[in-house]
């Protein structure tokens, strides 16, 4: 990918592209921008080759009923708030709706500008897209100007000590510490040169589409009261800088408000990751800063599997990181399929599993705990390949991020780099009574189950029929007798792993 190579230059008219980093401060390219343009112009573009998709998975699941999707509507959001952030200092975004590989560099002819300023993008599909885009421009006489914003090191900047990448997150995290400074973790102060925002031209000074224009209906995301655009990631961070102290223990228990929930907002860039870097590792650094850097830790596990895929690229083709895992024979057939569609809509008969799938599908969010859980009981429960529960999580979830999804995957199918040994494959009913261990977020998601105790909730079929009754629960009519038994899988899962 091209990278500026004389931050010298100085332009006339620039264009930015608001691609994931739909905020107008601490952004690295509008800030190198407005330093060395006198006029700046910012657009975002509604990626139909991304939105086809999209509208494609829905309807193939859902063919009766209209498009929904909270990401756009989440994206909508924080394109109104970047929009009149833009406007009170003079700017504007002209939003385009299309392939931007045709209307980029279109928009930049239209308008005139001498470059086109971007952050780096690093999955192999946008990678190509921004290739085609700076031929298409350089072909015009104009630049294309690329930045580090989405991660603190990417591809080359963390290597081992013989210089190749790491593979391995621990001596990755230890590297990234060492070399990490206050520079790397320093915001770009947009707003000292913001006098040189351009408002958009008369004839695109458009309003905002909307949903129905757009091609989708209203999602549940009001209903959610998940805060939306720039204002809404600094009320979750100021909340969750009151429990910092807290999160490296109730992080792991899903009924417990343990996590930052900022996944989707540094997923749009509606947060910088220097911001969250920068407090994280300041406060780690506190007498009291153990979930401070327990948080960084997940952070800079953002920047590894950036990184790995930037050096693997074959993983956004299906490709196991361990090419010998590739040969595995995963289950196959009508009653494979049935697993699996049991996982998806969350009856399996596991309650931990079932209650995080509905999670997942009614509010777009799931746990990090239980997407470990979730993902190896359909790969090592079910014997369902992981790319079909990859694909999955890429549809449902609003924080869908391809290197941290395919890693995650990947890590719970033994397939992927410094993954779980595949003989250590986790027991869904020991792990329910450890991380949810009064049946709280069970009953959240499956009130069915509300009145049944503790100590049977985990595993309801070991109550029996009778004991069952006396909570008014009955096993395939109520909730469903579970579709595997655990220890039989698990004998499966050995012997396909261990051929």
């Amino acid at each position: 990918m091209t990278r500026v190579r004389r931050l010298n230059d100085t332009f006339d008219t620039g264009l930015v592209w608001f691609r994931r980093d739909l905020r107008s401060t601490d952004h690295a390219a509008l800030y190198y921008a407005l330093k060395h343009c006198e006029r700046v112009w910012c657009t975002f573009v509604f990626d139909t080759t991304i939105l086809q998709p999209l509208v494609d998975a829905w309807q193939a699941r859902h063919p009766d009923t209209q498009v929904r999707d909270r990401r756009i509507e989440f994206i909508l959001a924080a394109l109104r708030e970047l929009d009149d952030a833009l406007r009170a200092n003079g700017g504007g975004l002209i939003v385009l709706y299309g392939d931007p590989a045709d209307l980029v560099p279109k928009l930049a002819d239209e308008l005139g500008v001498e470059a086109v300023f971007a952050n780096h993008d690093y999955e192999p599909v946008a990678i190509e897209r921004d290739e085609t885009v700076h031929q298409r421009l350089a072909e015009a006489g104009r630049q294309w100007l690329t930045f580090k914003d989405q991660v603190i090191f990417e591809r080359n900047e963390i290597l081992t000590g013989q210089g190749k990448p790491f593979t391995v997150f621990t001596p990755y995290k230890n590297a990234w510490l060492k070399q990490v400074t206050a520079f790397d973790l320093k915001p770009y102060p947009v707003e000292t040169y913001a006098k040189h925002l351009e408002a958009p031209p008369p004839k695109l000074n458009r309003q905002l589409p909307t949903l129905d224009q757009l091609g989708f209906a209203p999602s549940n995301l009001a209903e959610l009261e998940m805060p939306t655009g720039m204002s809404g990631a600094q009320r979750l961070l100021d909340d969750f800088t009151t429990r910092i102290e807290s999160y490296a223990e109730r992080r792991d228990f899903p009924a417990a408000r343990g996590p930052s929930y900022l996944s989707m907002h540094l997923r749009f860039g509606t947060v910088s990751i220097r911001t969250l870097a920068r407090l994280a590792h300041e406060m780690s650094l506190q007498p009291d800063g153990h979930g401070a850097a327990i948080w960084l830790s997940e952070l800079i596990w953002r920047d590894f599997y950036f990184m790995i895929l930037a050096h693997h690229p074959r993983l956004a083709s299906g490709a196991s990181f361990k090419e010998e895992y590739d040969r595995l024979r995963w289950e196959r057939g009508p009653e494979a399929d049935e697993a699996f569609a049991a996982w998806c809509d969350g009856r399996t008969g596991y309650p931990l599993v079932d209650a995080a799938m509905l999670q997942l599908n009614r509010t777009g969010y799931m746990h990090n705990r239980l997407r470990m859980v979730t993902a190896s009981f359909l790969v090592k429960d079910l014997g369902v390949d992981w790319r079909l529960g990859e694909r999955y999580f890429a549809e449902q979830l609003n924080d869908f991020d391809f290197s941290a999804n395919n890693g995650g995957w990947q890590w719970a199918a033994s397939t992927g780099c410094d993954a779980q040994p595949y003989f250590r494959i986790f027991n869904p009913i020991k792990q329910s009574e450890k991380f949810d261990p009064e049946g709280r977020f069970i009953k959240r998601y499956l009130p069915e189950l509300a009145k049944l105790p503790a100590k049977w909730i985990h595993a309801p079929w070991l109550a029996g029929a009778e004991r069952l009754a006396e909570f008014d629960v009955e096993l395939g009519k109520d909730y469903p007798e579970p579709i595997v038994d655990h220890a039989e899988a698990r004998a499966r899962t050995l012997a396909r792993f261990g051929k």
